[in-house]
């Protein structure tokens, strides 16, 4: 991840059919079959995610809506451990049980192709699909990441090979030699700078290699089961314009349509020539996409399968974070509210004009309950799934060398018993987690676990879904139910809804006993 944000961002009624409701958690379920009751899809061989206008749906036309984390290892060999403080079967095991259905992991450029352009290290491909099949044996939907902060290790950073930085270093590095401000300050340098506006210019062998990396990614796992696509390159800087980004109403869409579209849609076409299915996600910057200014994204010519990939950080909340300045904590929450639905808002309005699924890839970072509380409940209101940075630390230099270790779920990342449960209670939601139909609306209340869920019925191969945590139910959930049938155990934490139409109407609420 990365925490560019940390410093610049200062600057129905409801329709209740009692006859259909569920009183108590253990039901007399009327026996149904568990299908739909009209013609449903034959169900697709490989289980994929695939976008259908907004929404991302599975192998069984299911709306899929991700609540997921961030895995990505910074530190050479790039790859998580096959240890407790890496990324082993109980990793898998535990996001699962939780409810965490997706997982963004850091499959990094310099990683695949460290030495040359074009030269690929099959190993950390092979260290990779040890977590890759981890995660698939659980069911968690796999974004492919190229993930980078700061370009590499040079300006204190990771991500982007030595050979690319060398093209693209630039006459102020040259000049003035590299920054040492450190995370994520170099960032504001024009040494940095200057760097990535060389990189999204450069026509040779850095973007040749940056597609050739992309397309070795994608012919080792094109028909992996659970994978969601590839997010091209992770926070691309703006390079010498950043500051024009953070202007209300303006932004910096340029960016986008004239340096960033051009370099994603190289790899795009290189991946297509061994990966014709799946998605491909366009990621912004990160500072507009933290407030919201407007973004230019467009789409491409017959390319259905794009995703954007979009971060928010509250402004305020990422700088007291960054510069360890403790006494904004009390004023944080009540600045960050707005921030969030502009982004959130913004973010669904560029993914509609490139017609693309939004996803916010990352958020968080923090143990600030209300402002975790804020942007998920954000995310809600726009029916827009989320992954949080991150699941563990993971000796990640750029919060570890700033003291803090508030991004990881738990107190001690070899430990899962450490959890930070209040953290938990407000990440880990009843929520829907495939949807046959349509959604309409959801809420979740972490506090009381009431929950709302209203979607319109399609014909689908497979029932409706949803998470029911066992931290806010430990007695088990009260259901009030129309237009579907329960067709669960009682009390699972997993519910599954048979509509009980093609078209129409389902509502869902659910309490604790």
């Amino acid at each position: 991840m990365t925490h560019v944000r940390r410093a610049l961002w200062v600057l129905l009624p409801l329709l209740w059919l009692p006859a259909c409701s569920r009183e108590s958690s253990t039901p007399v379920l009327p026996s149904v079959p568990e299908q739909a009751a009209c013609a449903a899809p034959v169900p697709a061989a490989t289980p994929r995610l695939q976008r259908r206008g907004r929404w991302l749906v599975d192998q069984h036309d299911r709306v899929v809506l991700l609540h997921g984390v961030n895995a990505v290892w910074k530190l050479d060999p790039y790859v998580p451990p096959d240890s407790p403080e890496g990324f082993m079967a109980a990793d898998a095991a535990w996001l699962a049980e939780h409810g965490f259905n997706s997982a963004r992991i850091g499959t990094l450029w310099v990683g695949v192709s460290p030495d040359a352009p074009g030269q690929i290290k099959a190993d950390y491909l092979a260290a990779w699909d040890r977590i890759v099949q981890l995660l698939a044996a659980r069911k968690i939907w796999m974004l492919f990441d190229f993930h980078q902060d700061m370009l590499n290790h040079e300006y204190q950073g990771e991500g982007v090979p030595d050979w690319a930085v060398e093209r693209v270093r630039g006459s102020f590095t040259s000049l003035l030699g590299a920054p040492v401000f450190g995370f994520p300050f170099n960032y504001f340098t024009p040494q940095l700078s200057q760097a990535y506006d060389n990189l999204w210019s450069e026509q040779g062998p850095v973007r040749d290699g940056f597609r050739d990396a992309w397309v070795a990614v994608a012919d080792r796992w094109k028909n992996q089961p659970y994978s969601m696509g590839y997010n091209l390159f992770n926070e691309p800087w703006s390079g010498l314009e950043f500051a024009s980004c953070l202007i209300p109403g303006l932004g910096c869409p340029t960016h986008d349509s004239q340096e960033l579209q051009p370099f994603y849609e190289y790899a795009l076409a290189g991946i297509r020539t061994v990966d014709a299915n799946n998605m491909v996600w366009f990621e912004s910057e990160p500072q507009g996409s933290s407030i919201g200014t407007p973004k230019g994204f467009g789409p491409v010519a017959g390319e259905s399968q794009l995703g954007y990939s979009f971060h928010y950080y509250c402004p305020l909340g990422a700088l007291a974070q960054a510069a360890q300045l403790g006494l904004l904590d009390a004023v944080i929450p009540a600045t960050c509210d707005p921030f969030a639905s502009s982004s959130i808002t913004n973010a669904h309005d560029q993914a509609t004009r490139m017609e693309a699924v939004a996803l916010m890839t990352e958020f968080g970072a923090s143990d600030d309950l209300d402002v975790l509380r804020q942007s998920v409940a954000a995310a809600d209101t726009k029916l827009i799934g989320w992954q949080y940075w991150q699941y563990k630390n993971f000796a990640d230099p750029t919060t570890t060398s700033q003291g803090s270790s508030a991004q990881s779920l738990f107190t001690d990342d070899t430990d899962l018993s450490t959890v930070k449960l209040d953290k938990l209670k407000i990440l880990e939601r009843a929520y829907p987690q495939a949807t046959a139909g349509t959604p309409l609306e959801l809420s979740f209340d972490p506090d009381t676990g009431a929950f709302l869920y209203r979607y319109r019925s399609a014909p689908a191969s497979a029932p409706t879904e949803i998470h029911v945590p066992k931290l806010h139910y430990p007695n088990g959930y009260r259901i009030e139910l129309s237009g579907a049938r329960v067709v669960s155990d009682a009390g699972a934490s997993s519910l599954r809804l048979q509509n009980l139409s093609c078209d129409g109407e389902v509502v869902l609420r659910l309490s604790p006993l």
